[in-house]
C-alpha cells in the first residue's frame, strides 16, 4: 500500500448518519481520510451524484456491501493524489470520475483504479460526476444483460430521472425505438426534446394500452424497470415475443399477482441486478465498454448527463428532499470543493 503524500490532510468533511430514517439524520462530520488498497486510488473530491441507492441506504434498506464504505455516495470526479501500488494506469493529478463503491460523500474518497475513467473531453467536472452510476447501470442492464439491438424498441419507466434519461439518450444513439413514463407535462415535453419517441403521462393515460396499440400488439422488446409493484403485469403484457425484461429497483415494490403463462408461450426473458454488489471485475469490464462505446458520444455531444441542480455537501439534508419529491428532472449533484 503506497503511503499517502504528506499534502494531503489527516482529516476530512464527510456526511455521516446518526441512524437509519429522514434526511434529517445526515450530518456533516469531520474523520479521517479513507483507507485504500493496492489496487485502488485515492482521490480528492470536486463533485458527488446523489442516486436513489444513497436514499435506500440513509433509509436503512440497502447495506453497503462487505468491506464498502459505510459513507453515502457512489460516484464522483475529481483529482487523483495518490495511486496504489498495483496501479499502473493512472498519476497523481489525474482529472477522472469513478464509480465508487461508496464514500462518495466525502472530501476524499478511494476507488478501485479500474473503476475510474478519463473526464470525457468536453465536459466539465460538474458534467462528469453525474456519469458514473447512471452509465454503468443502464449499459451493463439494457446492452450486456438485455442485448438492445437497433431497430428493436425499448421501454424505460421513470423517463425524467438520471437512469431514464441515460436510458432513453442511449438506446436513441444505438438505433432503437424509445417508449417511456412521466408523471407531468413538463417531464414528458423534456423527454421527448432529448430522443424518446413515444411518451406517457402515468397519471392520464393507461401506457400498457398505448404501447399496445402503437406497436400493432406487438409489444416492445426490452423493458428497463425501476418501478415493480403494479408496473409488473402491465409490462410483462407489454413485453414482444422472445422480449427482455430487467428490473433494476422497486420503488412500488417487489411483489405482484402474475399470470406467467404468456412468458412461456412468448418465450420471454426476466432478470434483475445491482450493481454495487457486482464483483470488481465486472465493474471493470462494464468501465472498458463505456470508454470504448460511449465515451465517443458524449465527447460528440450525442448524449449528455442531464443536471437539474447542485447543492453543497452541506446542504445534503435539502438533496435528500429533492430527490424523495421526484419534482428533479435529471440528476441533482453536490459541490464537495470548497
Amino acid at each position: 500500500m503506497t503511503t499517502p503524500s504528506p499534502v494531503i490532510p489527516d482529516q476530512m468533511r464527510y456526511v455521516s448518519t446518526t441512524t437509519a430514517g429522514a434526511p434529517d439524520v445526515m450530518q456533516m462530520t469531520t474523520g479521517p481520510i479513507p483507507a485504500f488498497g493496492n489496487n485502488d486510488v485515492l482521490i480528492k473530491v470536486e463533485f458527488a451524484g446523489v442516486n436513489r441507492p444513497d436514499v435506500a441506504q440513509r433509509s436503512g434498506n440497502y447495506a453497503p456491501p462487505p468491506g464498502a464504505s459505510p459513507i453515502m455516495g457512489l460516484e464522483v470526479s475529481g483529482t487523483i493524489v495518490v495511486v496504489g501500488a498495483a496501479v499502473p494506469q493512472w498519476r497523481a493529478g489525474d482529472a477522472v470520475c469513478a464509480l465508487t463503491p461508496g464514500g462518495g460523500y466525502a472530501e476524499y474518497c478511494a476507488a478501485p483504479a479500474a473503476h475510474c475513467l478519463p473526464i470525457p473531453q468536453g465536459l466539465s467536472m460538474l458534467e462528469a460526476a453525474g456519469v458514473p452510476e447512471n452509465f454503468f447501470t443502464v449499459w451493463v442492464n439494457t446492452f450486456d444483460t438485455c442485448k438492445l439491438k437497433a431497430g428493436e424498441s425499448f421501454l424505460v419507466h421513470g423517463g425524467s430521472s438520471g437512469i431514464g434519461l441515460t436510458a432513453i439518450q442511449l438506446a436513441k444513439a444505438f438505433g432503437a425505438t424509445v417508449f417511456t413514463t412521466v408523471g407531468n407535462d413538463e417531464k414528458a415535453a423534456f423527454c421527448k426534446s432529448i430522443g424518446a419517441d413515444h411518451v406517457f403521462n402515468y397519471k392520464t393515460q393507461e401506457w400498457a394500452n398505448e404501447i399496445f396499440a402503437i406497436t400493432q400488439k406487438k409489444g416492445v422488446n426490452v423493458i428497463l424497470d425501476m418501478v415493480g409493484g403494479s408496473y409488473i403485469e402491465r409490462n410483462l403484457r407489454s413485453l414482444a415475443l422472445e422480449g427482455r425484461y430487467c428490473f433494476i429497483a422497486f420503488l412500488e415494490g417487489g411483489k405482484a399477482e402474475i399470470d406467467f403463462r404468456p412468458l412461456m408461450m412468448k418465450r420471454q426473458t426476466i432478470t434483475g441486478s445491482t450493481l454495487r454488489a457486482r464483483p470488481d471485475a465486472q465493474k471493470a469490464a462494464i468501465a472498458v465498454s463505456l470508454k470504448e462505446k460511449v465515451w465517443p458520444l458524449l465527447e460528440a455531444k450525442k448524449v449528455k448527463p442531464v443536471i437539474f441542480k447542485t447543492f453543497a455537501l452541506a446542504e445534503i439534508v435539502e438533496a435528500h428532499k429533492l430527490m424523495e419529491s421526484s419534482a428533479h428532472i435529471g440528476k441533482i449533484m453536490l459541490k464537495v470543493a470548497p
